[in-house]
Parts: C-alpha cells; structure tokens; sequence
C-alpha cells in the first residue's frame, strides 16, 4: 500500500511534520509512507492556472495518483486549518483522481479540535473518505519535551 503524507505545517520543527516522519518509519510491512516536501512552494490556488498547471501542482496531483490512501498532519491557527493545507486541498477540489481516497487525519496537539472539525469537514466536502479509525489526536505537545527531529 502506498500512502501519501502531508503536513500542513512549515515550521522546520514541526511537530505535525514529525508525526508524519515517525509514522513513516513505524509503517507496517507492505505499506510505503511518502511525506511530500514542498507544499509550502505551491502557488496560491488560481482557477485561471487550471489549464496550464504550475509544476508544483503536477507534482502534487502525481503523487495524490500514486497514492492509494492519505495521512494529513496540520496544526491549528486561529482555529481554523492552516494557509498551507488548505491550499493544498484547494487544488485538488476539481481533481477527479482525489475523489474516493481514504485518508487519515492526525494532529498532534490536544487543543486542535476547531481545525480537525474543519479539515473533516473540507474532505467529505471533496469527496474524500475519512477513515475515523486511523484518524487520532496524539498530544506529543503535552508530552513530550524532547526533540522529535
């Protein structure tokens, strides 16, 4: 199985990014965890680039292709989904090939609730299927205090 992993954070240390990095290498025989870099080099979503996409948009549509699930680790701002997921979904909203993938949604903070409603919300919204059994909140921030790079 090949799952995809984003994280909707660009803090070099992340504790969202960590989790997907740990998950990574906790997989399970068979499953193949890819954490995509460079979702923060996206362009802001713009229909009007829809018919000649930005690189960095094909590389993203290419990998949510070969993916056969997704795990998406965000943190919260302002109780709302960060810039950088939701940029992220926005360009898959129009992309057939997302319609239909499971996905996890994992955070790891205890007061992340606002945005874990949100971004559950964005993805049944894009037809995503949720897998509630593989989604979690995992309060490394309350803790642990240790370096998890």
């Amino acid at each position: 199985m090949r799952v995809l992993g984003i994280s909707g954070s660009l803090r070099e240390a992340s504790i969202n990014s960590a989790l997907l990095r740990a998950a990574r290498q906790l997989a399970p025989p068979g499953m193949h965890l890819r954490v995509l870099d460079g979702v923060g080099e996206l362009p802001l979503f713009n229909p009007n680039l829809e018919l000649n996409l930005p690189v960095q948009v094909r590389v993203l549509r290419a990998a949510i292709v070969e993916s056969d699930a997704l795990v998406l680790a965000s943190p919260e701002y302002a109780h709302g989904v960060t810039g950088v997921i939701k940029n992220t979904l926005d360009w898959l909203v129009s992309f057939e090939p997302f319609a239909g993938k499971c996905v996890a949604v994992l955070n790891a903070s205890p007061r992340a609730h606002h945005a874990d409603s949100a971004l559950r919300e964005t993805l049944k919204t894009m037809s995503a299927v949720v897998v509630e059994g593989a989604s979690m909140s995992i309060p490394l921030r309350k803790v642990c205090s240790i370096d998890l790079q």
